[in-house]
């Protein structure tokens, strides 16, 4: 058996568990159905409009494709998106409800961003750390009163720290997961879609707003965000283990006139957008000055919060020229055939010459607007300015040549623009660095 070696030149000396940089490649096993991971209420329902693939996520089966490989697979599932609109299943988004007298005095403290802040059905893209300033998880939070929140959890289990951090009662709040289930409704059509299901009030509801109400007699509420930079809405089913079938089949009904498609997240236009996913893209031992994410530590936020003494250190130490991390989250451009499918390892970043990886891809795909490969990679901080030359040493499947690196560089996050900006673009328009 050939050996797999994880790589020791790429520094990692600031993780206590390394990232597996083996390349084993693309390693065939059929996924176990079985009742220790959920089944979401929608999982019939995916596998009823073609699903063939899936993968764990939040322990919850998350459908990762409808279209095969053979008839386009996941390219042809994106021109769906950017095209006309899409549903996905995404309630692996489990919801985690903070409510009581305290809900709100609570989520400030465990959030980095001020949830005094964030006014009644509005919404947040927001991020929990702990004690050492690492993401913990990179939620949406849903104000629906003043006294109750939902984490809309990304993939890590969120529920039983929320609960450890109360142990001892020491806020007046209930923490609970409840039986809701959102759906993403992405594209152009999407507000053509929604208008169909909801009337006017889509046309209303702004970016990261909420409209509570009923679609086909069920309790949904309704905002105006996604995973993708397109235009594009999630709803949320209460009740969903008794409701969805008569959700799904509503939206899909609707969604005939406007030539809906059923797909998967589609990871290939969040890669664009600059969208990060946990567990690819950060994760616990990840701090948000490494990925961008420096503007979700506010200077001046009031009173404490978990994480908070770490960050601030850790954020001089930035300003001082001596970041306690090894690597940074950049963007890349990189030559190679198209990349037209989900990588199955951290393909490995080399220097512009030389033969000793120094980092590591976490998310690469193809765009088909800017016709080019492009990806999001762990580079050393001496190598992470806009324009570096690098190297990716490819698969042979989309190598250039097979054997040899192909070149990249180091380039801007977002990379094209989106119809519904999130707030690190937004940043950037205005010339402001989202990083610190």
């Amino acid at each position: 058996m050939p050996e797999h070696a994880n790589q020791p030149t790429v520094d990692q000396s600031d993780r206590s568990v390394p990232i597996n940089l083996r390349q084993s490649g693309r390693t065939p096993v059929q996924m176990l159905i079985s009742t220790r991971i959920r089944k979401s209420p929608y999982w019939h329902l995916s596998v009823e409009a073609g699903c063939w693939r899936a993968e764990v996520y939040n322990r919850v089966y998350h459908p990762r494709g409808y279209v095969r490989n053979d008839a386009g697979g996941a390219m042809v599932e994106y021109d769906s998106l950017v095209n006309h609109v899409t549903l996905w299943d995404v309630s692996v988004e489990r919801q985690i409800r903070v409510k009581g007298p305290d809900a709100e005095a609570f989520v400030d403290f465990v959030i980095t961003r001020d949830a005094t802040k964030i006014p009644s059905m509005r919404a947040r893209y927001v991020i929990l750390c702990n004690e050492k300033g690492g993401i913990l998880n990179d939620p949406v939070l849903l104000r629906l009163s003043d006294d109750e929140f939902w984490f809309s959890l990304s993939d890590s289990d969120l529920r039983f720290w929320l609960e450890g951090i109360n142990v001892g009662r020491r806020f007046d709040v209930d923490i609970t997961e409840i039986d809701v289930c959102p759906m993403q409704i992405q594209g152009p059509k999407s507000i053509d879609l929604m208008t169909d299901l909801i009337g006017p009030a889509a046309q209303e509801i702004p970016s990261y707003g909420l409209w509570a109400g009923q679609i086909a007699g069920c309790d949904v509420v309704v905002s105006q965000t996604g995973f993708t930079g397109e235009k594009g809405y999630e709803i949320y089913l209460r009740d969903a283990t008794l409701h969805a079938e008569k959700l799904w089949r509503r939206v899909r009904e609707a969604g005939v006139a406007h030539n809906l498609a059923v797909i998967a997240p589609a990871h290939h236009r969040r890669v664009a957008a600059g969208i990060l996913s946990w567990g690819q893209d950060m994760d616990v031992e990840t701090l948000p000055f490494q990925v961008n994410l420096g503007y979700q530590v506010p200077r001046t936020k009031p009173g404490d919060y978990v994480g908070k003494a770490a960050l601030e250190a850790a954020r001089s130490a930035m300003e001082a020229g001596t970041p306690p991390w090894t690597h940074r989250l950049v963007g890349l451009v990189l030559g190679g055939k198209p990349i037209d499918d989900y990588a199955p390892d951290f393909w490995l970043v080399l220097p512009e010459t030389g033969d000793d990886p120094v980092g590591y891809v976490t998310s690469p795909w193809f765009s088909p607007e800017l016709e080019t490969n492009i990806a999001m990679a762990f580079v050393p901080n001496a190598l992470a300015e806009l324009g570096t030359h690098l190297r990716v040493a490819l698969p042979d499947e989309y190598a250039a040549v097979a054997g040899e690196a192909v070149p990249a560089q180091v380039v801007d996050m977002p990379f094209r623009e989106s119809v519904n900006p999130n707030t690190r673009e937004r940043l950037k328009q205005q010339g402001l660095d989202a990083a610190v």
